[in-house]
């Protein structure tokens, strides 16, 4: 019989590539399988969804804003709406099993599917769960971590610690795939590379030190940098570099400036991944778990503008095991560069954070979730036999 399975969730690149992955690995494993995908309207799932080769349909929910904002008083007229909206895919779709992995989108699914008794599968991402998951977690069947001891947040007997899916190209890089990534990112072989990322939309803090660095330094580290900067910060980026003058595009369409490489956004992260010595990098929980799985040396700089203080704690759960460097938001303008140059001249360092970051990594995290999505869907059909 085909398995109706909706995955609900997005608003970043952070739920949108693990839910991807996740219903890759559903549909690996059996190829018939029907997967629709609920996100948010107007977020990036409804374009990244669809490009993937599945179907999505939008909810109007939104989030609350933490300023005052005359948006918030829509909020509860949008939560109502997106509540009959999901009861109308559910009675449409008739779903066997109902995923949330994150975001705008997830709460309002996986609340009307547990009021209709469909079951309901949590995928939290982070060390530190948020209230919402936390109340959704008192109907939820199953809930996959990315961590242990999350027991202080959910029902002991409904965890399953499967890690977080990630991308399939992320992997160790082999020398050959290093070489290639030079040549991506036109880099000279013969200086280290720091990879600055800061996730699909790009950060202000890192696009902040890098701008007084170009200004003040002409772009003359000792060491390369690949920085994304994030399409959103792509006019004044450019406007940036056109001050400063004498920048050129290779035919990847990478900005080159000195030692500076730059992206508004990086197609090919793998590459990134595999040319870079060091990666500087928020600490979100799909771009921790990509960073076991590649094993390289990490600082991290969470964002301090997240539910809960997410990223602080993802970070921490790294840091206290010696598989990371952190540098708080607040100090990056001081303390960020001092901390690379650091790094890459402590080679033993380097090498101890590589080798406890690679031990953390779950590489059939989708794999293992895909499994229990399928596994819940058996044992509901079990119960309602008997």
């Amino acid at each position: 019989m085909q398995h109706r399975i909706i995955i609900s969730g997005g608003g970043t690149g952070g739920h949108i590539f693990p839910a991807l992955s996740i219903a890759d690995a559903i549909r690996k494993i059996e190829p018939e399988a029907d997967i629709l995908f609920v996100g948010a309207e107007g977020k990036m799932e409804m374009e990244r969804v669809p490009a993937a080769g599945y179907r999505i349909i939008g909810l109007p929910v939104a989030g609350l804003q933490r300023s005052l904002s005359a948006s918030n008083l829509a909020l509860p007229a949008k939560v109502l709406r997106s509540l009959r909206k999901a009861g109308e895919i559910i009675r449409s779709f008739k779903p066997d099993v109902v995923v949330g992995v994150g975001g705008y989108a997830s709460a309002p699914m996986l609340w009307k599917a547990a009021s209709k008794g469909i079951p309901t599968l949590i995928q939290e991402q982070n060390s530190y769960a948020g209230l919402t998951n936390k109340i959704l977690s008192r109907r939820a069947r199953r809930i996959c971590t990315a961590y242990p001891g999350m027991e202080r947040f959910f029902p002991a007997q409904k965890i399953i610690l499967t890690g977080n899916p990630i991308r399939d190209n992320m992997r160790p890089s082999t020398p050959e795939e290093r070489a290639e990534g030079q040549r991506f990112f036109n880099l000279d072989p013969a200086l280290p590379t720091v990879l600055m990322v800061g996730g699909s939309g790009g950060c202000g803090t890192f696009n902040s030190v890098m701008k007084v660095a170009c200004h003040s330094g002409g772009g003359a580290f000792p060491y390369q940098i690949i920085w994304q900067s994030g399409k959103g910060y792509s006019s004044q980026v450019q406007e940036m570099f056109s001050r400063l003058g004498g920048v050129s595009r290779n035919a990847n369409g990478v900005r080159i400036w000195g030692n500076i490489r730059n992206c508004d956004f990086i197609t090919r992260m793998d590459l990134a991944f595999a040319a870079a010595d060091i990666v500087v990098s928020r600490a979100g929980a799909g771009t921790i778990s990509e960073l076991c799985a590649i094993g390289k040396a990490t600082i991290f700089v969470p964002s301090p503008n997240v539910a809960e203080d997410h990223q602080t704690h993802n970070a921490m759960s790294l840091v206290d095991v010696d598989a990371a460097a952190m540098v708080c938001d607040s100090r990056a303008a001081t303390d960020l560069f001092p901390a690379i140059g650091e790094l890459l001249k402590d080679g033993e360092r380097r090498a101890v954070l590589e080798e406890n970051i690679l031990k953390m990594a779950r590489p059939r995290a989708a794999e293992d979730i895909a499994r229990e999505v399928l596994n819940l869907i058996d044992d509901s059909r079990h119960e309602d036999i008997q």
